[in-house]
Order: C-alpha cells, then sequence, then structure tokens
C-alpha cells in the first residue's frame, strides 16, 4: 500500500487553498454608468470594471456619450445615484453624497495624497465622446471596500484641491453608478 509523503501532502493542501481563494483573488466589480439628471438617472453610458492588482485598484473605463475633455473621477459614500435637494434646487445624483473619506481627513488630496480615499485619477474623454482608459488608485487595496458606494463623474476636470471650491474645481455630477 502506498503512503503519501509528507510532501505530496503539502502540494494537495496548497493547490486545495489556491483553488478555494482563487475566485475571491480573481472576482472583478463591474459598474454600470448612467447620466444622471434631475429627475434620476437616464442613458446608460457603459461601464467601468475594477480589479485589484498589487498596484492598486485598477478602473478599466468602457464609456460613451460623455463630453470630450477631462472629467474628476470619485469614489463617493453611497450606491444611491438619485438626485437630492440642497438649498432648495435639485441637484443631480447627489444621493451619492460626498467623497469617500474612511479617515474623515475631509480633505481631497489626489489619488496619492493623503486626503479622502475617493479620489481617483482623472479621465480624459476623447473628441468622439468616449473613454476607454485604464486608471490606478494606489491607495485603495481592497476593492471590496468600494462596495455600497458610488462613481461619480463630474462635468469638469478635478486639481485636487478644496479650492476653489469644496468640489475641487471638479463641477456638477455627470454620471453615476453603484458599486454592488
Amino acid at each position: 500500500m502506498h503512503h503519501p509523503t509528507r510532501t505530496t501532502l503539502t502540494l494537495l493542501a496548497m493547490a486545495i487553498a489556491i483553488t478555494i481563494a482563487w475566485p475571491a483573488m480573481a472576482a472583478n466589480i463591474t459598474v454600470t454608468m448612467r447620466k444622471v439628471t434631475q429627475a434620476g438617472t437616464s442613458d446608460t453610458l457603459g461601464t467601468v470594471t475594477i480589479t485589484a492588482s498589487d498596484a492598486g485598484a485598477i478602473f478599466q473605463l468602457d464609456l460613451h456619450g460623455l463630453p470630450p475633455g477631462p472629467h474628476g473621477f470619485e469614489v463617493h459614500e453611497n450606491d444611491n445615484c438619485g438626485p437630492t435637494f440642497i438649498n432648495g434646487i435639485r441637484i443631480p445624483g447627489g444621493a451619492a453624497g460626498a467623497p469617500f473619506d474612511p479617515d474623515l481627513t475631509g480633505k481631497h488630496a489626489g489619488p496619492t495624497g493623503d486626503g479622502d480615499l475617493g479620489d481617483l485619477p482623472v479621465m480624459d474623454v476623447a473628441a468622439n465622446g468616449t473613454a476607454t482608459q485604464t486608471l490606478t488608485a494606489p491607495r485603495i487595496k481592497d476593492i471590496n471596500v468600494l462596495k455600497k458606494h458610488g462613481l461619480i463623474i463630474h462635468t469638469g476636470g478635478d486639481n485636487y484641491s478644496d479650492s476653489p471650491n469644496l468640489n475641487g474645481g471638479q463641477g456638477g455630477r455627470l454620471a453615476c453608478g453603484g458599486v454592488e
């Protein structure tokens, strides 16, 4: 009768552990992005696929129907993309709340700075309205922290500062997607 060696048993245990852990390691999150309006959300603008990597969270954009140029891109507190009222004005995408700031820094400092964790790299939309680039958020090591939060695309670029306004120069909200 053949008895497995300790090495064989160790290799078998490692293979089982990898097989069990692989789905968790390989899981991507796909977020459907929609245009935000005063009534809620409307047209689907494409998807953002989020993948974990040693370099941080990878955001693969596959978007269309956007205004050309740079746009602020952030993770926000809530996965609700509906409108809210501020000072009697209906704000499209306002239910997504403020930028995701689990450390309560209260400031924007960019994807590599010491501010809120929601700051993502600026996206550039081509002249034809598409954005198909790959962006990396080096401070987001576990993509599961993004679940139940919202991705927001702003109307303008992002200077990663709280000046000239609390949006870091980004402007209003253009699109939103809830991270499930």
